[in-house]
């Protein structure tokens, strides 16, 4: 039985319990973050390896057209974060977008939501951890990518149970170093084009968008939207803001404020950086596994400053994984709150760290690793990644359609309205929809030159997700919440 909570009770449900400790939020977090480390935390989450590493290959395959994919993509990130911004100031709480499908769909809602971000983070975490490992062994090529991975693995642990203020420290440290970089790469790559500067055999120039035969589609107008999901993996991230809230120390002022800020100031470095380097170099002299930045510095004959660049690419990963282990914990613990996982996700530290639920992601990201050892290869590396892409489309799916529940069903407008209302919602849901079917088509071309059909291998793991879901459903469906603040 689904417990129905009145407005009134879900509002009180929210705020903190005065009686016991102001500082604590009604689920038990520590109101810790502060206003610098939500603003770092909110522009720095959906920057990762999506830009740094993947925006290389994606170029390579896809040539100038790729700057419209990511224009493409921040409008719907646009979308997505008005519409969860009207959710949080409904109503802030640690579950987030988990609570708001259980609020608005029912149990089954908040089931699906919570296991689907699950398989988002698993696979991204580990494939990130992975990466941190390959791109240690560029100063260090004797030190296994495993040994690194897990080191990295154990210093994430470690700084996610002491407390939420030290996550959110390394956050905003971490975050400050990848905005620095880009914005330091935004000034110089647009002062070397308006000055014609030479970098390898060409120029710095706009010409370059359209030197390939076909312009700025090389490879047909198509592909750009054929990408489109590799692009929205890249924004992976953009809704932690959701998940922070209820650990905020004032959310009714710090919400909005990040809301408005952040989706302009990412489409700026996302859709500026690739402009840039598709200005910078052709886009046929970018190669996939290398860093386009790297590319670029190494092109100009400043190689120090391609080691900086793989530094920083390490940052983006150890900061995007430090957030997955976050979030996961506090959605995990909101499952097993929800009945919908084991019970003992529940405990939390005396500082106020879920930790038996990040000890439970570190061990799903350990037990990666290490099938990274029997499994390998680059496919099952890609692979990996396109799956937690299908993760991320479901979430903000969640996101949008709860955004239009909360609208249609309880008549509810926040302080935060989304433009266009339930109908901006709607678009969000559709270009959603069409990016799943385009996965289909998305191919990757190995060095030899085969030919490998990565969508197709894609969308096969949608079954295999629905069945372990249908199967977990059957288990929990029955299952009483633990505690109404979860429901």
């Amino acid at each position: 039985m689904v417990v129905s909570q009145t407005p009134t009770e879900l509002k009180n449900a929210a705020a903190p319990s005065t009686a016991l400790d102001s500082s604590l939020s009604a689920e038990g977090y520590a109101k810790a973050l502060s206003g610098r480390q939500v603003t770092m935390i909110a522009m720095g989450g959906a920057i990762g390896v999506g830009l740094f590493m993947g925006a290389g290959g994606r170029l390579a395959s896809t040539g100038p057209a790729l700057i419209f994919s990511y224009a493409i993509a921040g409008v719907i990130a646009y979308l997505l974060m008005r519409a969860l911004g009207e959710l949080i100031m409904y109503r802030q709480t640690s579950g987030s977008f988990v609570s708001y499908a259980g609020e608005m769909f029912g149990k089954k809602g908040a089931y699906l939501s919570g296991w689907m971000y699950f398989i988002n983070w698993a696979m991204t975490g580990i494939a990130e951890l992975i990466a941190i490992g390959l791109y240690f062994q560029f100063f260090f090529p004797n030190v296994p990518v495993e040994m690194s991975a897990i080191a990295a693995l154990l210093l994430l642990v470690g700084v996610n149970l002491l407390s939420v203020k030290a996550f959110g420290e390394f956050e905003f440290w971490a975050s400050c170093l990848k905005v620095g970089a880009i914005v330091i790469f935004l000034a110089v790559g647009s002062f070397m084009v308006i000055t014609n500067a030479q970098v390898g055999d060409g120029n710095a120039s706009v010409a370059n968008l359209f030197a390939a035969e076909g312009g700025m589609f090389p490879k047909g107008a198509l592909v750009m939207i054929l990408v489109l999901n590799a692009v929205i993996f890249a924004y992976n991230g953009i809704e932690l803001v959701g998940i922070t809230a209820g650990e905020m120390q004032d959310p009714a002022k710090e919400v909005p404020k990040a809301i408005r800020a952040v989706v302009l100031r990412i489409v700026v470095f996302y859709v500026g950086s690739v402009t840039l380097l598709a200005m910078l170099l052709p886009s046929d002299q970018y190669v996939a596994g290398t860093s386009p930045f790297v590319t670029v510095f190494g092109q100009m004959g400043l190689a120090w400053m391609g080691d900086v660049m793989n530094m920083i690419v390490i940052t983006a990963a150890l900061s995007s994984c430090n957030s997955g282990l976050y979030s996961i914990g506090r959605i995990f613990r909101t499952m097993a709150n929800n009945g919908h996982a084991p019970v003992w996700l529940t405990r939390m530290s005396k500082n106020h760290v879920p930790y038996a639920a990040i000890l439970a992601i570190g061990a799903v990201y350990l037990v990666g690793i290490m099938l990274n050892i029997w499994l390998g290869g680059s496919h099952a590396f890609d692979l990996a990644l396109n799956s937690a892409s299908i993760g991320v489309i479901f979430t903000w799916g969640a996101i949008f359609a709860s955004q239009i529940a909360l609208r249609t069903k309880k008549g509810k407008v926040s302080a935060l309205p989304a433009p266009g209302g339930v109908w901006s919602s709607w678009v969000g849901l559709a270009s959603l929809l069409v990016i799943t079917i385009l996965i289909g088509f998305d191919t990757m071309t190995s060095k030899s030159g085969e030919v490998f059909h990565l969508g197709l291998w894609t969308l096969a793991t949608i079954p295999l997700f629905s069945l372990l879901l249908w199967l977990g459903w059957q288990k929990v469906r029955n299952n009483e919440p633990k505690s109404e603040l979860f429901s």
